[in-house]
């Protein structure tokens, strides 16, 4: 599963999710893509189940980008202990995910089988997600606030 190699603190806070996302928002390698409708913290495993789940549907043809990385450790404290003593330790690794990002992309395969991967991979994931094309995202190209 996806973790960095180092990190340079142990322990994070938990942060919020306000807004939507500014960098990442749009497709770059493949040629549609999965974007995420609502904000969520994305686990490790989840990522690589949606990653098997897209490869293994176009039988290793195309090529399948992970845009999103799990960089922030999350803490849990064993069950029935008391409060107090200190911060639990790491027990898994999430990707923080805002409305508007892109999360996996798809390229070298033909629309239909390229929409029914990222469909399969779309439910391997706790978020509300939509399939776009790099056209839909290009069209968007306004300057909205």
């Amino acid at each position: 599963m996806l973790m960095p190699k180092r990190v340079k603190r142990r322990k994070q806070f938990r942060g919020t999710m306000r807004g939507k996302a500014l960098r990442g928002n749009r497709i770059t390698n493949g040629e549609f893509g999965i974007v995420a409708a609502e904000p969520c913290w994305i686990k490790s495993n989840q990522i690589e189940a949606a990653r098997v789940a897209m490869t293994r549907y176009t039988k290793r043809g195309g090529q399948v980008w992970i845009k999103i990385f799990p960089d922030k450790p999350v803490t849990a404290k064993p069950a029935e202990t008391r409060m107090g003593s200190g911060k639990g330790t790491t027990e898994y690794w999430v990707a923080v995910v805002k409305p508007g990002r892109v999360l996996f992309e798809i390229g070298g395969v033909d629309e239909a089988v390229a929409r029914e991967a990222l469909r399969l991979g779309m439910h391997k994931l706790p978020l509300k997600c939509k399939i776009v094309s790099r056209a839909d995202l290009e069209g968007g190209d306004g300057n909205e606030k």
